[in-house]
């Protein structure tokens, strides 16, 4: 009787299949941990973009909140600049209009002192700081010595212009009056731009056309 002893083979061939399963499971063991690291590596990517998200949305914010904390200053300072701007130009106006309420007071003063004697004003006409003057005197030289008079005040611009005069006969026999008008222009501002005349001297005489 013939006896064959299969376990032993068995176990040869499972002695000679064992190094390729173990080399299996080796690649499998491998392959398993290189996909729960790179599971991992993206959860920890996927972390780390949402973190800094959540870094460039803060500083977004906190970049809005500057921005109109800045456009709240910046309305400010423009608010304080048009109110400086507004007060400059009430100072201005408040300027203006001392120099236009002195501005008479030295005008009728400084014709009155530019009057000579015999000499007097019928009527005054103002447009601005142009002043046409009317009146009359007794000569020609009354007439030369106010123009003088004025050009000589510094206030007025020379030159003072003679714009008419003629000679009235008063009836009755009485001397001749020369009638006159005359335009200049009264200055407040650099008076100190003309000198004035040397003392005792007077302005050259200016004739009118006689009528």
């Amino acid at each position: 009787m013939i006896r064959i002893n299969l376990l032993a083979t068995e176990r040869k061939a499972a002695r000679a299949a064992s190094p390729g399963m173990q080399a299996g499971q080796k690649m499998m063991v491998i392959g398993s941990l290189i996909l729960v690291l790179a599971i991992a590596l993206i959860g920890w990517r996927y972390w780390a973009l949402g973190q800094e998200e959540t870094q460039v949305n803060r500083e977004i914010e906190a970049a809005n909140r500057e921005e109109a904390r800045l456009q709240e200053i910046l309305r400010q300072v423009n608010e304080f600049e048009n109110r400086r701007k507004m007060l400059e130009a009430r100072v201005a106006l408040i300027d203006e209009l001392r120099k236009g309420q002195s501005a008479p007071v030295h005008m009728i003063d400084q014709i009155s002192k530019a009057l000579p004697d015999m000499t007097w004003l019928t009527a005054l006409q103002q447009t601005g700081y142009t002043l046409q003057i009317q009146g009359r005197c007794l000569t020609l030289t009354s007439l030369s010595d106010f123009i003088g008079n004025l050009e000589a005040s510094r206030y007025f611009i020379r030159p003072v212009e003679i714009i008419e005069s003629s000679v009235v006969n008063q009836s009755g026999g009485g001397p001749e009056i020369i009638q006159f008008t005359i335009r200049g222009t009264f200055q407040m501002a650099g008076v100190e731009s003309v000198a004035p005349p040397p003392p005792g001297t007077k302005a050259g005489g200016r004739g009118g056309k006689r009528g």
